[in-house]
């Protein structure tokens, strides 16, 4: 995943990298046995989805966690050691997950949106469709010697024998779909450069994601200010994906929140501090929870080294039911096993 940094001898040594490793998802080696995800402690993980539900019993909150001041129906929870750091769980409805995962597959990938896929196959229009219509992807040459290709998309039964002859390759919609790894929306992201190339074309981030990134960001805005929605980057995890720690240090302003929203498969993010040898806190992200990082917060190292997607531990029943009928089983295929977060910033 993006955000992964080469490591070396002294970063397999940090605090941070030995905790990564901790909760990254490793299989049982004996060949015999099925293959099973490793058993891994999870008793030190933070569960605000737990704390909220004692907070909502009896007002207690465990030492080191406080409830901010919000208009919010769902409390909002604060690290004491993490200034700048807000948790909101279960922030979304099951409904505006639902939306959110749609517009994610469907409509976030689209040009001018740049993806991971970009780099080798130019823009790609309509991916999830193609996916679910069994398609390939047919690159084929344009010029007389045959090193510029364009692509279309084929039905998977057009075989490379009735192709083109001039055709360059050809890739299921499938299995591009499973490799998509990142899309940005607004203003868009330049990987090779790390940062914001405000000459790349693009679209405005969606006005529906942007009211909502300015609700969501309000317990970290500073008195009187609006947040100013300008970018999001949306990651989709699969089986054993993670994001390496890394920090998000592009934009101008820092005292401005990252709003980050989580969809599908339970993951587990950790929160480090500002060098790779302060061990980080785990905590539980669930689909429809709401991370805030701001001020002091985005100076910390944090990523994500595990996804669980297996039916006990993913929690995304709620998300199985509303997407049980036949319009949304092509959703329901994908978010079974994946996670999805969209990230939204302000750049300037």
């Amino acid at each position: 995943m993006y955000g992964s940094e080469n490591l070396n001898d002294d970063s397999e040594r940090t605090a941070f990298r030995k905790t990564e490793k901790k909760y990254k998802l490793y299989y049982d080696s004996n060949k015999k046995k099925k293959k099973l995800p490793r058993a891994v402690d999870l008793s030190d993980v933070i569960d605000f989805k737990a704390i909220s539900e004692s907070f909502d019993r009896n007002e207690e909150l465990p030492v080191g966690v406080s409830k901010a001041q919000s208009r919010f129906d769902n409390p909002v929870f604060c690290l004491d050691a993490c200034p700048g750091f807000y948790f909101i769980p279960a922030a979304l409805s099951v409904e505006e997950q639902h939306k959110w995962i749609k517009e994610s597959l469907v409509s976030f990938p689209q040009p001018p949106n740049r993806t991971n896929h970009n780099v080798v196959y130019g823009p790609i229009h309509s991916l999830f469709r193609a996916a679910n219509d069994k398609q390939i992807l047919v690159e084929e040459a344009n010029d007389v010697e045959g090193d510029v290709c364009s692509h279309r998309w084929a039905p998977s039964e057009e075989s490379d024998s009735s192709l083109n002859g001039n055709s360059c390759k050809s890739i299921s919609a499938s299995v591009l779909l499973r490799k998509l790894r990142w899309s940005t929306l607004g203003l868009q992201f330049d990987w090779s450069k790390r940062g914001y190339n405000v000459s790349l074309p693009h679209n405005k981030i969606p006005d529906a994601l942007s009211q909502l990134a300015k609700k969501m960001a309000a317990p970290a805005m500073p008195v009187g200010e609006d947040f100013q929605p300008e970018a999001a980057i949306v990651n989709y995890f699969g089986p054993g994906d993670m994001l390496g720690g890394h920090l998000d240090d592009m934009e101008v302003d820092w005292s401005k929140p990252i709003v980050s929203m989580s969809l599908g498969c339970k993951a587990i993010f950790l929160l480090g501090g500002k060098s790779r040898n302060d061990e980080p806190l785990a905590m539980f992200l669930r689909s429809g929870d709401i991370v805030l990082m701001s001020g002091e917060a985005r100076e910390r190292f944090h990523g994500v080294p595990r996804i669980f997607t297996d039916a006990e531990h993913a929690e995304i029943g709620s998300l199985e039911k509303l997407l049980s009928d036949e319009d949304d089983i092509c959703y329901l295929e994908y978010i079974k096993t994946s996670r999805i977060n969209i990230n939204i910033r302000q750049v300037f």
